[in-house]
């Protein structure tokens, strides 16, 4: 299939889910293994991340739908230099470090910025990137890999996942209110 024959709705929707079910699995992973409770409880965190039992983090994933929206509209206009070529995942996961990990325009935790203007420890802002790393890794082969081997069991997985992810947020959201 040539690129310029996508569909926006077609490309909307596997950015969309390919981000919302990896920022999904590596949330849960690194929230166990990062201790995002206790992390978040104490500064310096504490001063700007909401509580893990805060209702808008158990929202905060189907929320992602808003920002695969924007990454949609954003790659949309790139998607000839990663879609169905030799190490497009590659190219695309190093424009996502590129510029939304290490060149933030704000001074982000985990950013060039964030480590020259904040007073967060370095190391403590590094830990993030055991998060966001793989994250994004896992979002650029999911599309890619998608695109390259594209398959009715693709999109029907992507839909139960969604699903299952939308439930989640909605037991979490709930419990967080109760």
């Amino acid at each position: 299939m040539e690129t310029g024959k996508l569909k926006f709705s077609t490309f909307f929707w596997r950015v969309t889910s390919s981000h919302v079910i990896s920022y999904f699995i590596m949330g849960l992973i690194a929230g166990i293994l990062l201790d995002y409770k206790e992390a978040f409880q104490n500064p310096p965190f504490s001063y700007f991340m909401r509580p893990v039992d805060s209702p808008w983090v158990a929202a905060g994933s189907m929320l992602n739908i808003i920002r695969g929206f924007v990454f949609s509209v954003v790659l949309w206009f790139f998607k000839e230099s990663f879609l169905y070529k030799k190490y497009g995942w590659l190219k695309l996961w190093g424009l996502i470090v590129g510029l939304c990990i290490l060149s933030t325009t704000g001074p982000a935790p985990g950013s060039i910025e964030g480590m020259i203007y904040t007073k967060i420890p370095v190391a403590d802002q590094l830990k993030g990137y055991f998060e966001v790393l793989p994250q994004t890794l896992l979002f650029a082969l999911f599309l890619n890999y998608w695109y390259i081997k594209p398959h009715k069991a693709w999109n029907i997985l992507s839909v139960v996942l969604m699903v299952i992810i939308l439930l989640f947020c909605i037991l979490g959201f709930l419990a967080a209110n109760t």
